[in-house]
């Protein structure tokens, strides 16, 4: 087989089903049949063309799951798995020879190649990696369950890095799965309560589903987290959305002392008050992506059932992917949608 199917990024708002060359698997990699690519909310803003990392012409899709197809000169294929072993990808890639990969911060490496932003991703039916993103999968594991690894070891990442535990509660605003999974990996490190911002009914169901409070107020979240709480404000806060008004009601809501991680990436520029920030010693913290070490958590808790999914994913046709970017740009509720290059 010499072509593919593949969901090719034009341009702001335009993908188009293209028949490309299947890539060739190069020295140490492995190519991969792609039975689910996820659509990540980081895509969406790609998909409107305000993403400094992701340029036309280009396959999204970095949350992927699928078989190995073939190898590259190099790889031992008894590590591998055989042909037809199930996979999961961690799709970030770095040099680790830097100061950053040899301490396990892989994703701070200058650099790191992002599968479907730097280099070409899941919405195709194959994919080429290196052999080094691939981990095999049990032959009972659920596999749209698995191809949530990515964002899963995002949300672990993010809590690792508020240093949360018993004792702390918490505030996230967003409940899409990263912010969903963020609620769940807080309940696992003994944070109560955790409270929720989000706008949509569907997600606000979503969110109540794994014991998280509703902020009842869209447009005071703070005032009403603080109202919640006591007055005091909460200790942590999670922006899981990145715009101005989210990264503020995250600021607004932490008590003096309190620690803000921001992993939404929306919108590049946003003003805080930066007085009140030094003045009540509230710490920012960036939380980008994950550790290796992140990613094998992720799919052992999934794997093993420690992190439960109790929200509805929707499987549909990668020829359909074009109509799911636009619906959920749009607004649509749906929290995880999976494409699958080989349905029809």
């Amino acid at each position: 087989m010499t072509a593919m199917s593949a969901l090719v990024y034009e341009g702001p708002r335009t993908m188009t089903m293209r028949t490309v060359e299947v890539p060739r698997p190069a020295e140490g990699e492995v190519l991969v049949q792609v039975l689910y690519s996820g659509i990540c909310g980081s895509e969406l803003s790609g998909f409107l063309g305000q993403s400094s990392i992701r340029s036309a012409p280009l396959i999204f899709g970095h949350e992927i799951v699928g078989r190995i197809a073939d190898y590259g000169p190099g790889v031992d294929a008894e590590i591998a798995g055989g042909v037809g072993s199930a996979v999961v990808l961690n799709p970030l890639f770095s040099c680790r020879a830097c100061s950053f990969c040899l301490s396990g911060k892989q994703q701070l490496c200058p650099k790191r190649k992002l599968l479907g932003a730097s280099l070409p991703g899941g919405n195709a039916e194959f994919v080429a990696v290196p052999m080094k993103g691939v981990h095999s999968l049990p032959d009972d594991s659920d596999l749209a369950i698995a191809a949530l690894g990515e964002p899963t070891a995002y949300a672990i990442h993010a809590v690792r890095a508020s240093r949360a535990g018993a004792g702390d509660n918490a505030l996230i605003v967003g409940a899409g799965p990263i912010g969903l999974f963020i609620a769940k990996v807080l309940i696992q490190y003994g944070v109560q309560p955790i409270w929720v911002a989000e706008r949509n009914d569907s997600r606000r169901a979503a969110a109540a589903a794994t014991g998280a409070v509703i902020v009842e107020s869209d447009e005071h979240v703070a005032q009403a987290v603080r109202a919640a709480s006591g007055g005091s404000g909460v200790h942590i806060a999670f922006d899981a959305v990145g715009s101005p008004a989210t990264r503020l009601a995250c600021v607004e809501s932490v008590m003096p002392g309190g620690t803000v991680i921001l992993s939404g990436l929306h919108t590049d520029q946003t003003t805080l008050p930066m007085n009140a920030i030094v003045r009540s010693e509230i710490c920012l913290a960036g939380a980008f992506a994950y550790t290796p070490e992140d990613f094998a958590m992720a799919l052992d808790w999934l794997q093993s059932g420690r992190l439960a999914i109790d929200f509805d994913i929707v499987k549909a046709p990668l020829s359909e992917g074009q109509r799911w970017y636009e619906r959920l740009v749009e607004g649509d509720p749906t929290v995880k949608v999976m494409l699958e290059p080989g349905a029809s």
